[in-house]
């Protein structure tokens, strides 16, 4: 990896965790976040995309959003 991918990776991931941050503090203000899975979606999310690609973290983000439900039990569901 050359040193212009490498910049443009941890700028990606600082901009990411930054914009993590302020959607767990959105949350806290909103009220208390009633998860049914464990890591949460947000987490689940945050992790998806520091592990793939954005497109590829996208649709796994948007299938546990859809996953997320009344009807679902939930639980523990870990990235792959």
């Amino acid at each position: 990896m050359n040193l212009k991918n490498f910049l443009k990776e941890k700028i990606y991931l600082k901009v990411l965790d930054f914009l993590w941050y302020l959607w767990k503090s959105a949350r806290i203000i909103i009220g208390p976040a009633n998860c049914r899975y464990y890591p949460s979606c947000s987490e689940y999310t945050r992790d998806a995309f520091k592990k793939y690609n954005p497109l590829k973290a996208s649709l796994l983000s948007i299938s546990r959003i859809i996953r997320c439900n009344p009807f679902s039990k939930g639980g523990y569901d870990p990235l792959k």
